[in-house]
């Protein structure tokens, strides 16, 4: 008789801990970048469930279309920042995460505005906080523009300053004052999703 297996599925129609692949296979199927694996017991299920999916990716953690892993050697010691917006515009949060435990040290939003910006400002946020704290560490981002515009410390949006939108523009404007008024050494590294799977900051919201 085959040994009981417990599946963890950490993005799905439902993520949770499933008793049967069946049960399992009707989160995932046809659920674009799902993620979940199985174990021999529950309870493995159930902690590994409390954790970022990441830490799993090195013990084969399944998607839909490959297994996502981290570069050997890969240093966790860094943080992660990404946006999540639903429309464009629309809500807009974004947060950082610590790859060292996946726990989340920052979280802003929802307000209305567009996932560039989110993404620019998490990355400033990030900046500033390990700075205040006088922290040494990588901080990572999936997109292209915001790692420019934090280059260019200007925000190169074409959302309308309009009543709805003032208090995000007035956030912006004291994140680019930060970014001409501060130096750092802080290496702002791209995420290469391609090839390590989703950064671990991410909403799940594809």
């Amino acid at each position: 008789m085959a040994k009981a297996k417990f599946y963890t599925v950490w993005k799905g129609a439902c993520p949770g801990v499933y008793s049967s692949w069946q049960e399992c296979q009707l989160q995932i199927k046809g659920f674009k970048g799902a993620l979940y694996k199985s174990f021999d017991t529950k309870e493995e299920a159930e902690r590994a469930f409390n954790e970022p999916a990441y830490l799993h990716r090195g013990k084969k953690v399944e998607t839909e279309t490959s297994v996502c892993k981290l570069p050997e050697g890969f240093d966790t010691n860094c943080l992660a920042v990404d946006a999540a917006c639903s429309g464009n515009p629309g809500k807009m949060e974004y947060r950082g995460v610590y790859l060292g435990n996946g726990q989340q040290i920052f979280h802003y939003g929802p307000v209305y505005g567009t996932n560039n910006i989110g993404e620019f400002l998490a990355i400033v946020h990030g900046l500033a906080l390990l700075k205040q704290k006088n922290l040494q560490m990588p901080v990572y981002s999936d997109s292209r523009n915001a790692l420019l515009w934090v280059k260019q410390k200007k925000c190169k949006t074409k959302l309308e300053r309009t009543p709805k939108t003032e208090a995000l523009f007035q956030l912006i404007e004291r994140a680019e004052k930060w970014l001409r008024e501060n130096s750092y050494s802080t290496p702002v590294l791209k995420w290469e999703t391609d090839r390590w799977g989703e950064i671990p900051a991410d909403f799940g919201r594809k």
